[in-house]
């Protein structure tokens, strides 16, 4: 599948996303944003699980709700040094 900026999606694994319209393409990966308001970043290696979708299947996320950026990778906690004693 050619993935190009505009076409509406799904993921043939993560059917809780819903569809994703591509936001933004890039050599590495694709910008999605889904159904359930969360924007992915997709790598190009895994562009063979997206499918295409039915345009009108896609629902924008009103202006009113905030879009949330998933993190694929946790945040490192910062190590407290204790005082010596």
């Amino acid at each position: 599948m050619i993935i190009k900026r505009g076409n509406v999606v799904s993921h043939t694994v993560a059917h809780e996303w819903g569809v994703g319209k591509v936001m933004e393409v890039t050599p590495l990966r694709a910008t999605i944003q889904f159904s359930d308001g969360i924007i992915r970043k997709i790598s190009f290696s895994h562009y063979d699980i997206l499918r295409p979708a039915d345009r009108a299947s896609y629902v924008a996320i009103p202006d009113s709700v905030p879009v949330v950026k998933a993190r694929v990778t946790p945040k490192r906690q910062k190590k407290i040094k204790q005082p010596a004693v």
